[in-house]
């Protein structure tokens, strides 16, 4: 378990969907994430007290995180010159990025002199079986995208808090490093080798006997050229029982790969509901979550009422509107 509380580390982003782990904790875990620091210049804040090395630990931080992702999950030598600073500081340090922590000499030899802990999220679980497709028992749902980045996470963490609340036994089962470094235990399905994405996603998610749901988050998108492969590998893991679309209003262009459009919603969702027949031949769509950041209330929720008129299914913002009519649709369209 990482020691908490937690300074997140942004870096030097300028665009705010880089700093979706730092905003991810400080949103899900409020109380968790107590400071963030960035180089200066930073514009993108996630609403933390923005603190020194030195004020953050003496308010208690106890772990440095990098909040931040990109493209390849990189560290460049800020980040490293920021690692070796904060274990000098007397700060464990973690990350989500693909760059292992333990992998850069400096940071390890640094983190062995103070007696510190170094935690390299994105490392997957050793011994990963081979997918089998095997029929599982219990209820899964996963989360799929038209993109990466459009919100998977904050919905199935969403979905799994509206369940808790009706008294219905759910979990999320994290699969990228912001919702590991949330749930504090998941795989990250990106870092496994191919061949066995759909077994991790079977190990994540195994039989189930109570008639609660496991809440898969999904990965990726089947539209993305990068990114395809490990959710599709995901989506035949999971098994799910159910989907739910996720999306966001207004983005046009493949984050990372502009060359390419964001699909149409319905194409989107047919291609992962045919996909995800090969291992839950049964399994149908319950809802749409868009992220409806970037409208006025007003036309947020006009978009979503044109949604649900094409998909004929319940369309919410799971941060501005909440999820209950997507899970009252979950709970009817497949009572145990």
């Amino acid at each position: 378990m990482i020691p908490g509380p937690y300074l997140v580390y942004l870096g030097a982003v300028t665009d705010p969907l880089a700093a979706k782990t730092a905003r991810g904790i400080a949103f899900w875990r409020p109380g968790m994430a107590i400071a963030e620091m960035a180089e200066p210049g930073c514009p993108v804040t996630v609403g933390l007290p923005r603190m020194s090395l030195a004020e953050a630990v003496a308010a208690g931080a106890r772990t440095a995180v990098l909040g931040y992702a990109n493209a390849g999950g990189v560290m460049d030598a800020g980040t490293v010159a920021f690692c070796l600073e904060a274990l000098r500081a007397g700060l464990h340090v973690a990350s989500g990025l693909h760059a292992r922590l333990a992998g850069n000499p400096a940071i390890r030899a640094a983190a062995q002199a103070a007696g510190l802990s170094l935690f390299d999220v994105r490392e997957p679980p050793a011994s990963l079986p081979l997918g089998t497709g095997r029929k599982r028992a219990g209820n899964r749902l996963i989360t799929v995208g038209t993109d990466c980045a459009v919100g998977k996470m904050y919905s199935t963490l969403a979905i799994e808090r509206e369940l808790r609340g009706r008294g219905v036994a759910a979990d999320f089962r994290a699969t990228g490093q912001t919702g590991i470094l949330i749930a504090g235990s998941g795989v990250p399905i990106d870092a496994v080798i191919a061949d066995f994405i759909a077994g991790a996603a079977e190990w994540l998610a195994p039989d189930r006997h109570d008639g609660g749901w496991d809440l898969i988050e999904g990965q990726g998108s089947l539209f993305h050229p990068a990114y395809a492969g490990v959710s599709l590998g995901l989506l035949h893991g999971a098994q799910a029982r159910a989907l739910v679309l996720c999306h966001e209003a207004g983005r046009e262009t493949i984050r990372h790969a502009g060359d390419y459009p964001v699909p149409v919603l319905a194409e989107c969702l047919a291609r992962n509901l045919e996909a995800a027949r090969l291992t839950s031949p049964d399994v149908i769509a319950v809802g749409v979550a868009v992220n409806t950041s970037a409208l006025p209330a007003q036309e947020a929720q006009a978009y979503c009422r044109r949604v649900e008129d094409e998909l004929g299914l319940p369309c919410q913002d799971p941060v501005a509107m909440g999820v209950d009519r997507i899970v009252d649709r979950l709970l009817a369209c497949c009572a145990a």
